[in-house]
């Protein structure tokens, strides 16, 4: 399967965290700490999204086999971001 990224923020996306459409049902491209009953939770620009998940760059370093900075993670997003649905 896979896997499936919040078309928002980036972080992966399970069954657990995905966020709701306006009826309340699920939905397949946002997480929960992006987008409930129908609407974004942050009113923000691409650049403030990436500040904000920059501090949860010590969360992404878990799961890598070797650290980044936040400065490489904040490159990285800024990369990345552009594709993401929210912010093309």
């Amino acid at each position: 399967m896979e896997q499936k990224f919040c078309q928002s923020c980036g972080m992966p996306l399970t069954d657990e965290i995905l966020g709701t459409n306006a009826d309340g049902s699920k939905n397949e491209d946002y997480c929960i700490y992006c987008y409930k009953d129908g609407k974004f939770l942050q009113d923000c620009t691409m650049d403030e999204m990436i500040e904000h998940c920059a501090q949860f760059v010590d969360e992404v370093n878990k799961n890598l086999p070797q650290p980044i900075t936040k400065e490489e993670y904040i490159g990285q997003m800024k990369m990345y971001f552009p594709q993401l649905k929210r912010w093309r």
